[in-house]
């Protein structure tokens, strides 16, 4: 076999072992995403609790991000892969079967930190399979995979739940997860790195101290990413909601606006090879901004619709493009634990954003709130014009080809 970080890779070659787990896995976690608020509802909680264990689910993945690098680097990508897919498969049989809140919170919980170690390794084993020249593609494609899971999940939830009750959505989900557990013990490992021996292998907190500054620098830069994509999904729904659009016309718009999502995220990562990730990261926090300035200027659901499908775009260009900066930054010899510290500036910038449109509202209507984002996200795509193209490895072998031509 030939080596897999080779000049080109065949995609048809990695599809399956790439891509399939993942699919996988992002249509049980759409299936079960809308459904839980409503489960703890179903089992007394009140509204603030249901949303806190729905925020249980990022919760998860904040406090699992670093053992999932440690984790990883112990036992490699591949099998730790599996055993993310089992805690998981495990976790939502016991949402399947929760007959008290506590339990659906537990199993919601260790949801979150399953997904945290299956992100993590799925990110780590592509970054070693594909090689640099092709790295943003592929990550964008992993990216992409996820989004067209989550959105054929809620639609076989809905028939589900329809005829056989909110439980079933968390057993079909369970049982993703197990075939996705499944199917990668059954195909091939097309890397060829072998496991770091046990007197080799570096901590976690070692390689995040030794790489303090791509952190400060370039994770920050990650992190107002993150937190300007997550925000776009909390203050959509809320502001098509305060200027009287019905909730079926909200779902509608919101389904659109994922659809221009998911028509863009090879695109994005076709950019980001050819001529560089700056030419991804800085016009989708532009695209993103100016949606926020003009989201507040909308009052009817053609409108609300436009911005929605103007934020998409922002939103489907950059698809892959945190896995993509964090594998660039990634040291070879300590990868997983590096990218253990890298999701967790993701995961904050995730929880950090929604929870900012909370503090605004305290104070002030949500219209300041859009405004207040507006104002960070353009910040933002100032300082990843300034720290991205500093990582990014495919500016000089550019540079050679252009001078060669």
């Amino acid at each position: 076999m030939s080596p897999p970080n080779e000049e080109t890779i065949r995609w048809r070659r990695i599809a399956v072992p790439a891509y399939g787990p993942t699919i996988l896995v992002s249509i049980g976690s759409g299936a079960i995403l809308p459904l839980v608020a409503l489960s703890a509802r179903d089992l007394g909680a009140s509204v603030g609790v249901a949303a806190f264990v729905v925020a249980l689910i990022g919760i998860g993945q904040l406090v699992g991000d670093l053992p999932a690098g440690a984790l990883a680097a112990r036992i490699g990508e591949r099998r730790a892969l599996i055993a993310a897919c089992l805690l998981d498969t495990v976790a939502l049989g016991g949402a399947f079967l929760a007959r008290s809140l506590l339990l659906l919170a537990i199993a919601v919980f260790v949801t979150g930190l399953a997904g945290a170690v299956f992100s993590l390794a799925r990110q780590a084993y592509l970054t070693e399979l594909v090689p640099v020249r092709q790295r943003a593609r592929a990550l964008s494609t992993l990216g992409g995979a996820g989004r067209i899971g989550t959105f054929i999940g809620p639609f076989v939830a809905a028939a589900l739940v329809t005829h056989f009750g909110l439980a079933a959505a968390y057993g079909f989900a369970g049982l993703m997860s197990l075939a996705a557990a499944v199917l990668t013990f059954l195909l091939p490992d097309l890397t060829t790195r072998s496991r770091v021996p046990a007197a080799e292998r570096r901590g976690v907190w070692s390689v995040l101290a030794e790489h303090r500054r791509t952190l400060a620098t370039l994770g920050l830069g990650v992190l107002l990413i993150a937190a300007a994509r997550s925000t776009r999904q909390s203050i959509i729904p809320l502001w098509a909601e305060s200027v009287g659009v019905a909730p079926a016309t909200a779902s509608l718009i919101f389904g659109i606006s994922a659809g221009v999502d998911m028509l863009l995220f090879y695109p994005g990562g076709a950019i980001m090879d050819r001529f560089g990730r700056v030419w991804v990261a800085v016009p989708a926090m532009i695209i993103l901004g100016t949606g926020f300035v003009l989201l507040p200027f909308t009052h009817d659901p053609v409108t609300v619709g436009l911005v929605a499908a103007l934020m998409g775009l922002g939103n489907g260009i950059s698809s892959g493009i945190v896995m993509t900066l964090g594998a660039d930054a990634a040291p070879p010899d300590s990868r997983v634990q590096f990218l253990g510290g890298w999701r967790l500036f993701s995961d904050l910038g995730h929880a950090g954003g929604p929870a900012l449109i909370t503090l605004i509202t305290a104070f002030g209507p949500l219209a300041a709130a859009a405004y207040g984002l507006a104002v960070l996200t353009f910040a933002g795509s100032g300082w990843v014009a300034r720290w991205v193209p500093r990582f990014d490895p495919t500016l000089p072998a550019r540079a050679q080809r252009q001078r060669a031509g």
